[in-house]
């Protein structure tokens, strides 16, 4: 058995074709089929099902299909381990972040580090915090921007880099407008705007009302926390928003709410089990202080 008749094998399954897959590979398509072959018979079972139009697994196929990435991974590991101790760093990185107040500074973050390290490929997707964690726990993500209220799930490892409390923010025209402070019970009957489920934001708001008996009236959603602003501005509710920002529009009037008090918190997070490429080590490393060095800033000015 060899490493190429498993890569060959893993490309002609991603790609459920031969031709595509030996354009992934660069081997002539007869070259791919061949390898394969010999890798069937080795086994004594076919792998692939060639009778469709589509290549499928067969049943030991799919049997053999994960330990065949799984060799791939380590022979790549291997490289990887061997480049880093040669001072070499090269890749991939996979990361993920909410929409944030820190969507610069990871765009900033991220464009230094390719500075720093050019051989390494860099992938960054936008999604609320649920997905990124599930993207970092099944190994999708190596490093992520989520926002909590709750601790991390088992597995997962994050820096705080904002702790804020939660405000009510409500237009010029709202009865609410000019008082200090609001109960959660107060705001029962209101439509709330406030960030859809899977958001730290959101759970602390469900947590809270849910522990008083009754659910949240939720009016409008948006992911963008400078949207639910804009509409708290223009009159169509009750904003649950970072305090920070809730107090950054002068449009708005921000309530502390009290009974119970909420809290959020923007956290960077990454695996801490499993092994861990030298790439996605030293992102997690850069990212460590370079997002921290930030947040620091924004607590003197929050």
């Amino acid at each position: 058995m060899e490493l190429r008749q498993l890569e060959y094998f893993v490309a002609v399954v991603e790609e459920a074709n031969f031709t595509r897959a030996a354009e992934r590979v660069h081997v002539a398509q007869p070259g791919v089929s061949a390898q394969i072959r010999r890798l069937e018979r080795e086994l004594g079972q076919p792998l692939l099902d060639r009778s469709g139009r589509t290549v499928r697994l067969t049943e030991v196929g799919a049997a053999v299909l994960p330990f065949a990435k799984a060799a791939l991974a380590a022979v790549d590991g291997a490289r990887l381990v061997v480049d880093e101790l040669a001072g070499l760093t090269r890749g991939r990185v996979a990361a993920g972040m909410v929409t944030s107040g820190f969507a610069a500074a990871m765009s900033d973050l991220l464009a230094d580090f390719h500075r720093d390290y050019p051989a390494v490929e860099i992938t960054l997707i936008e999604a609320n915090s649920d997905n990124l964690l599930s993207g970092l726990q099944n190994g999708e993500l190596d490093l992520a921007l989520v926002g909590l209220a709750t601790p991390p799930p088992a597995g997962i490892e994050t820096q705080v880099l904002l702790d804020e409390r939660l405000v009510a923010a409500v237009g010029r025209e709202d009865p609410l407008y000019g008082t200090k402070s609001v109960t959660l019970e107060g705001l029962r009957e209101r439509d709330l705007i406030c960030l859809p489920q899977g958001t730290g934001l959101r759970a602390s708001i469900d947590g809270a009302f849910a522990a008083t008996g009754f659910s949240p009236k939720i009016a409008f959603e948006a992911g963008d926390p400078s949207v639910l602003a804009q509409l708290a501005v223009r009159g169509l509710g009750v904003a649950i928003l970072p305090e920070s920002l809730g107090s950054s529009y002068p449009e708005l009037h921000a309530l502390a709410i009290t009974k119970p008090r909420l809290r959020s918190r923007i956290e960077l997070a990454w695996r801490a089990d499993g092994p861990v490429s030298p790439a996605a080590r030293a992102l997690i490393d850069y990212a460590r202080a370079a997002l921290a060095k930030e947040a620091g800033q924004r607590r003197l000015t929050v």
